[in-house]
């Protein structure tokens, strides 16, 4: 089964497109600074925006952090929630369910394609943005000293090796990030039999978790939101690493992914499928 939905998400259009779109908008930025006559302002912007101007090795992070906040989201909710919709809504989960599967191993199955596309979808974009980066704006030899190295947001600087350890903690972090938030998109679409509706319930969730996260009256929930530690991805780009809130992320995200996918599962163990 887990085969079937992998050969199934490789092979739909609207997902290559998703990433296709994802792998766009920051090689199109990088082309915008490329070819400005002012660099953005130190500090402002995007995070690392300014630093990739003197090394493009360190471009990858700023693709992540100009993705993340909502292109990426956006991306896992529309597959998430059309994951189970999707098929009641097109008739085949009936044919599905009808043959020797199982409801708990096809949700698995879904849940491991949704994995799969989160994890292409980023390494994707670090690939895309790294070979961009170098090519609009070098490896920083000058600044550094070494081809590849980097001067972390300490002061300190990281080899080639040390960034690469630092960009595969990265993505391992935004993985579990936003398969904490598909599992959410998943749950809606248990729901409902429209991958749309689905959606938009998920999205709601990001925009009013991320509403509440600017409201200093919200301060007593703000460490449950499933937003608010999104970023501390960055903390992998400190020397020493800062693990304190890359820890409390994963463990939130954790306790995401658990209490959601047991509510798909309880409530789509006892679904009365129909279509």
């Amino acid at each position: 089964m887990i085969g079937v939905e992998l050969r199934k998400l490789v092979l739909r259009p609207r997902m290559w497109l998703s990433v296709f779109l994802l792998c766009a908008l920051p090689t199109l930025v990088a082309i915008f600074l490329a070819t400005a006559d002012f660099p953005p302002p130190r500090g402002q912007g995007g995070a690392f925006l300014n630093a990739v101007l003197r090394n493009g090795s360190l471009y990858p992070a700023a693709a992540l952090a100009l993705v993340l906040p909502v292109f990426l989201p956006l991306a896992v909710a529309v597959l998430a929630g059309d994951s189970v919709a999707g098929e009641s809504a097109s008739g085949t989960l009936r044919y599905l369910l009808s043959r020797p599967v199982g409801r708990s191993r096809l949700l698995v199955a879904k849940l491991i394609a949704l994995g799969a596309f989160i994890v292409l979808a980023i390494a994707l974009v670090v690939i895309t943005a790294l070979a961009t980066g170098v090519a609009l704006f070098g490896t920083g030899a000058e600044a550094v000293g070494q081809p590849g190295a980097i001067t972390s947001l300490s002061g300190a600087t990281l080899g080639p090796g040390a960034l690469a350890m630092r960009l595969l903690g990265t993505i391992g972090y935004i993985v579990v990030s936003m398969l904490g938030f598909g599992v959410i998109a998943l749950f809606f679409s248990t729901l409902t039999d429209s991958g749309l509706g689905a959606a938009l319930g998920a999205l709601a969730v990001l925009i009013t978790s991320s509403v509440l996260e600017t409201l200093d009256a919200a301060a007593p929930i703000k460490p449950y939101l499933p937003t608010n530690y999104w970023l501390a991805w960055i903390d992998f780009f400190r020397d020493p690493i800062f693990w304190h809130s890359i820890n409390k992320g994963l463990l939130l995200q954790a306790g995401y992914i658990v209490v959601f996918f047991g509510a798909a599962w309880a409530n789509f163990s006892t679904k009365d499928v129909t279509s």
